[in-house]
């Protein structure tokens, strides 16, 4: 017998595909967690430094940037 199919407790052949095992995760994925401190520390660090970047390339500040606006 091959492992393509299956027969179900009544005899009805199901020729669909074999579903994978199911598990749960233990593990949470939001909330304070180490990654997303990391990766909150670094998108912070790329934003300080382009606005030192923007600051230096048009003579100006944040503030002035955002009222020419």
């Amino acid at each position: 017998m091959s492992n393509s199919y299956r027969v179900d407790e009544r005899g009805v052949l199901n020729n669909f595909a074999i579903e994978p095992k199911m598990y749960v995760e233990e593990t949470t994925k939001a909330g304070f967690t180490p990654y997303a401190e990391l990766l909150n520390g670094r998108l912070a660090m790329i934003g300080f430094v382009s606005l030192l970047i923007t600051e230096a390339a048009t003579g100006h500040g944040l503030i002035w940037l955002l009222g020419s606006l």
